[in-house]
């Protein structure tokens, strides 16, 4: 495999990094932007939908130009984007980086997985993308808990500066380590939405959207859900995460194991219905458990939804 891989999968985990650990610095942001914390959820919808948006359409217009020079540009471009966070005083500079650092995710990600298959060979495809999509997943194993932490000590600011350095670093490295002149072809917005209209593949997507909408109405709100739910301090929302991401190795891993030997729908309806119970059992945690319980239980609980919520992906993709 080709070593410049690495350099691909850390773009994505520094990318991936900001959309995870941005839950844990909710409460901060809200009250240094003067707002509630419901109210500072809509940075990560405006996240959410500049990355969803951003990866067809400028992945359109930027199909035929030096992929170097794409993944360095969206990589400074996200980079601008934790600098205009980790600067801003107001909640509409702070939806401004969002939207910024979103739209440059999307863009990476599909141009990263693009630029991987291509120095790879079809012979390494799968794997090739693996290796990308794993800086995903340490991203909410090891960068979520490590942006928390940061927060912790030198607050949500020095999360969002620590994130750029890293962005700088990997965009510098980007720029000197892949080849020049790999080009990907030009598609317009029609044909890249016409595999929309195949067999099977809207009931799929619908079915993608509304798992990972449940999954992330949790995961968005999980500060305030150790602190003001399960009573836990702010220094236990690292630890939550890292749970969570724990798991979430976990089940990536096995999810491809079982999706092979019990079949890839069986794993599908087998996460959606525990990860439906695991929710339940959750809030019924919070509301009738004492803290001194509630508290390890929801730890333990974020171990096994990690593990039940990214068992889904690889089994649906498949």
């Amino acid at each position: 495999m080709d070593k410049r891989l690495i350099w691909l999968a850390v773009g994505s985990f520094a990318m991936s990094t900001v959309g995870f650990v941005f839950s844990s610095l909710l409460p901060a942001i809200a009250a240094d932007a003067g707002v509630s914390v419901p109210h500072a959820g809509y940075l990560i919808t405006a996240f959410s939908l500049a990355y969803a948006i951003g990866a067809p359409v400028l992945s359109a217009l930027a199909g035929e130009i030096d992929r170097r020079r794409v993944l360095a540009a969206a990589m400074l471009a996200f980079v601008a984007g934790n600098v205009i966070a980790a600067t801003s005083s107001s909640f509409s500079g702070l939806l401004a980086a969002q939207i910024l650092m979103g739209m440059s995710a999307g863009l990476f990600a599909a141009t990263a997985q693009a630029t991987a298959v291509a120095l790879a060979g079809p012979e390494h495809r799968a794997r090739a993308i693996a290796v990308v999509v794993g800086g995903t997943t340490f991203a909410v194993a090891l960068g979520a808990p490590a942006g928390s932490l940061i927060a912790t000590m030198w607050g949500w600011r020095g999360t969002f500066v620590a994130i750029a350095l890293l962005g700088l670093a990997c965009a510098v490295i980007l720029w000197v380590r892949l080849p020049y002149g790999m080009r990907g072809a030009r598609l317009t917005l029609r044909e890249r939405f016409a595999a929309v209209g195949r067999p099977g593949i809207f009931p799929s997507l619908s079915v993608t959207f509304l798992y990972l909408t449940g999954g992330f109405a949790i995961i968005s709100y999980i500060a305030p859900l150790t602190t003001e739910g399960a009573g836990l301090p702010a220094l236990a929302i690292p630890g939550m995460l890292l749970a969570f991401g724990i798991g979430a190795v976990v089940g990536n891993l096995a999810s491809g194991y079982l999706a092979d030997r019990i079949g890839a729908t069986r794993v599908v309806v087998l996460a959606l219905l525990t990860s439906a119970a695991v929710s339940v059992v959750i809030a019924l945690v919070l509301k009738f458990l004492p803290p001194a319980i509630s508290g390890p239980a929801l730890i333990a609980l974020m171990g096994l939804w990690g593990t039940i919520g990214w068992s889904f992906p690889p089994a649906q993709a498949s």
